[in-house]
């Protein structure tokens, strides 16, 4: 079944659109991603809800926008938006959080909407305060669905030769909706300048076929997240008291899934209350980009903006991506042997 969108542009983003939308049509179905993945911390990994630390003795609470926008140069480009709250909860004796999420591809042509909740169970290890390591493990359970417009969709038996899409579609539709559960979760590990964690998403492969057929390519393939960094001080041997310490964080994330493989490695550069970065991804086996990022804080407002400067053979269809974060941070009474994350999220 030949699919085709119609929309004013020119030949050679019509082309380039075509090709993009058979590779998509060839390719197991994987989940939206944001180049900011530390400030987009709970769908990064369920394990950092909870995490966000007003001071070494206060835990704290946010809550995150994120917004990116690929490939806006190309018709039909992926918009996704995604809203969360997380907060450390010494009743629970860990953090909870909620994350929505609104990933539109091809001008609202397919939807994707998803909301969950996330229960993070913390503790600590190890011996005197200074060797003692926090660990975070989490649960995160949500509902899906994915939404096709099938009225926007033209086929191969409408065309008439010279006069277009003309004839009715003998076509049968199923369903333009699909709901499903997902289940994720991850853990973390950390001290007060190193952090290292894993999620696993889709643990149940849902299927998500709008025929409600089993077949190859209808399920949601589980998604495998590695990720690590540390915050390394770069102030001199006897700093100015009034002064505000630079630090510099590296960091590196790897996902898998199914096919679909990704290395981020870059760093953040913090100076009081500015932030900027650069990372380089490599997704198998093409270079894909060179992302450059600033941000600013106040108090406890954070900001955000990052682009992906495309590097493989599509920079010139698709020469970049667009990216915002804006988070709000909060304090917490946090209870006794707890002791918060120290990691630069934005």
């Amino acid at each position: 079944m030949a699919l085709f969108v119609l929309k004013k542009v020119s030949p050679k983003r019509t082309i380039t659109g075509m090709a993009l939308l058979m590779v998509c049509c060839i390719a197991k179905a994987q989940d939206p991603e944001f180049t900011q993945f530390y400030a987009a911390p709970v769908y990064t990994n369920p394990a950092l809800a909870g995490t966000s630390a007003c001071s070494d003795k206060q835990a704290g609470g946010r809550m995150v926008l994120n917004y990116r926008n690929q490939w806006p140069s190309l018709p039909g480009s992926f918009k996704t938006f995604a809203a969360s709250f997380d907060q450390y909860a010494g009743g629970a004796h860990g953090g909870v959080g909620m994350l929505a999420l609104r990933d539109v591809a091809g001008d609202g042509l397919l939807t994707t909407t998803a909301v969950s909740g996330v229960y993070s169970f913390m503790g600590m290890f190890g011996g005197h305060n200074h060797k003692r390591f926090g660990f975070s493990l989490a649960i995160q359970a949500g509902i899906m669905q994915r939404s096709i417009d099938f009225s926007r969709l033209h086929f191969g038996d409408e065309i008439v030769p010279k006069r277009g899409f003309v004839n009715p579609t003998k076509e049968t539709f199923a369903t333009n909706t699909v709901t499903y559960p997902n289940f994720s979760a991850g853990g973390l590990i950390y001290s007060g300048s190193f952090y290292a964690g894993i999620a696993v998403h889709n643990i149940t492969e849902p299927n998500q076929s709008f025929f409600h057929n089993t077949s190859e390519g209808t399920t949601l393939p589980r998604r495998y997240t590695l990720h690590a960094g540390t915050v390394i001080s770069l102030k001199k041997s006897k700093p100015n008291p009034m002064e505000q310490p630079m630090t510099i964080s590296p960091n590196i994330l790897i996902m898998a899934q199914q096919r679909f493989f990704q290395t981020n490695i870059g760093f953040y550069l913090n100076k009081g209350s500015f932030v900027s970065g650069l990372w380089f991804r490599q997704t198998a086996p093409n270079s894909d980009a060179i992302i450059a990022l600033v941000g600013f804080k106040f108090d406890k407002f954070k900001i955000g903006y990052s682009y992906d400067i495309t590097v493989s053979s599509a920079r010139q269809a698709a020469p970049g991506s667009h990216e915002i974060s804006v988070s709000i941070e909060w304090c917490v009474k946090r209870r006794v042997g707890w002791k918060p994350i120290n990691c630069p999220i934005l």
